[in-house]
Order: structure tokens, then C-alpha cells, then sequence
């Protein structure tokens, strides 16, 4: 449902002026077209009459110009900041069965992580900035991105798993297939500064849910067997949130690598 002065109100209002400043634009075009064809063939009181229509027509369409500038009437940068526009977004969601869950200041939509940039009118979806804000249009485009296989290649994202684990187990002064918490190892893939930004705690569980749907728990790079942990520290601090392909809530705490022959 619209709500009054939302943006997806202000926006289908201003379409709606918009239809209308283009069939009055039609209509003069046309007694434009009646007043060249008239002058071309000498017929002075069809031209005469095509005029008289034509700035009519030129009045209300300066009109319908006004309408259109006054139904725009919203300072999107505002409205993006404030979180108006991501209740809205979410409440667009949910009315077109799409799950979009809030995560700090990420929006996650199984595959696409989205971000709101009020100061660029702009929202920002797996890092590329899409310019179709209206909230209908946008989790359109959300939906459509569920219906296709995401971009993850699971090996190499493994093998960088892998990797900041060990460094992790080492730090820690831990056994070599010792459990770690996942925010540790993201910690040690983020330490270069910057890095956290660049790839947020969201994009992270992402990847791990990718790379559990995936299966893939062993690369060619190295023997050892990725081990999820759970136990109970999905109930406590350091857990990740992702959604899923259905929908729900996913949640990763701890991981850790063991070589695959003595997997039980």
C-alpha cells in the first residue's frame, strides 16, 4: 500500500503529470503540424485555426509543467537520510513477498547487499550504484537478481578462508584445527586499513552462505576440510547474519580446518 507523501506517492503522482503534460504536448504537436501543412498550401483560415489551438495548448501545457515541478515536491536527500525511505523500502518489500532484513547500515537481500547514499540520491547495491530509487522499481530489481545464480566462486573464497584462519589459529597460539570465531577471521582478511569497508561484516556472511550452499569444504590448494562450528555461540557476541535463499535469517559464529582423512 502507498502512503501518503512516501516517496513512491510523490513519484507515481509526478508520473501521473508527467502523462499528462505529454498528451497536451501531443495535442500542440499536432496543431502544429495542421498550422505547417496549412502555410504550405496557402489554406490561411486553417492556419489561423491551428494557431489559436496551438498556443492554447502551449498555455496548458506550461501548466502542466507547474503540476508536474509541484507534484516532485520532496527533498530526496532528506527523506533518504532520515530512514524514512528504508521503512518504506522494506514495507515495499514485504508487500511484494521479497525478504529484505536491516543489518547496521546494510539492507541484505539474498544475493544483493544494499546500502542507502542520501548525500548521492542514490542507493548502492553489491557495491554499484543504482539510480532507480523508487521503492516498487527497486525491489523489482532485487527480485529479479534472486532469479539468477549469483557470481561466487567458492574455491578461491575457501582458500582465502583457509588462510586468514591459520593466521587467526596462530595469533591465538591455538591447536591447527582449533575453532575461530568467524569475526576473527574476518578480522584478519580486513587488516589493511580501509579494508573493513571495503568489505563489510554483511558481504562476509554473505560469502559464507554462499560458500555453504556451495558444498565445497576442500580446494586442490590443501588437504584440509573446512569444519563449521555452531555450538553455542550462535546465541552470543560475534555471530553474522545473513539471509538466505528462502528468506530466513542464516547465522555463522565459528569455523575451523582439520585434513579431510580424518573426518568422521
Amino acid at each position: 500500500m502507498t502512503t501518503p507523501g512516501s516517496i513512491e506517492a510523490v513519484l507515481a503522482a509526478a508520473e501521473g503529470q508527467a502523462e499528462v503534460a505529454l498528451r497536451t504536448a501531443g495535442a500542440a504537436t499536432t496543431q502544429l503540424r495542421k498550422a505547417r501543412a496549412a502555410a504550405r498550401t496557402g489554406q490561411v483560415r486553417d492556419l489561423r485555426r491551428a494557431l489559436s489551438a496551438a498556443g492554447s495548448l502551449a498555455a496548458d501545457l506550461t501548466d502542466a509543467v507547474r503540476g508536474l515541478r509541484d507534484a516532485f515536491d520532496i527533498d530526496e536527500q532528506e527523506y533518504l537520510s532520515s530512514g524514512e525511505y528504508t521503512k518504506e523500502l522494506l514495507a515495499a518489500a514485504q508487500d511484494a513477498g521479497v525478504a529484505i532484513f536491516e543489518e547496521d547500515d546494510r539492507l541484505m537481500c539474498y544475493p544483493s547487499l544494499v546500502r542507502v547514499l542520501a548525500a548521492d540520491s542514490s542507493i548502492e547495491v553489491d557495491k554499484v550504484r543504482e539510480r532507480r530509487i523508487r521503492p516498487s522499481v527497486l525491489v523489482g530489481l532485487l527480485a529479479a537478481a534472486q532469479q539468477r545464480a549469483p557470481r561466487f566462486k567458492p574455491e578461491p573464497f575457501l582458500d582465502s578462508l583457509r588462510g586468514a584462519y591459520e593466521l587467526a589459529v596462530a595469533g591465538a597460539g591455538k591447536s591447527p584445527d582449533a575453532v575461530v570465531r568467524l569475526v576473527d577471521v574476518w578480522s584478519v582478511l580486513t587488516l589493511l586499513p580501509g579494508q573493513s569497508r571495503e568489505y563489510s561484516k554483511q558481504e562476509f556472511a554473505r560469502d559464507l552462505y554462499l560458500l555453504d550452499q556451495s558444498g565445497v569444504t576442500v580446494t586442490a590448494r590443501s588437504p584440509r576440510q573446512l569444519r563449521w562450528s555452531a555450538s553455542t555461540g550462535t546465541k552470543g557476541a560475534g555471530v553474522l547474519t545473513t539471509v538466505a535463499r528462502s528468506g530466513q535469517q542464516q547465522r555463522y559464529w565459528g569455523v575451523s580446518f582439520a585434513l579431510a582423512e580424518v573426518q568422521r
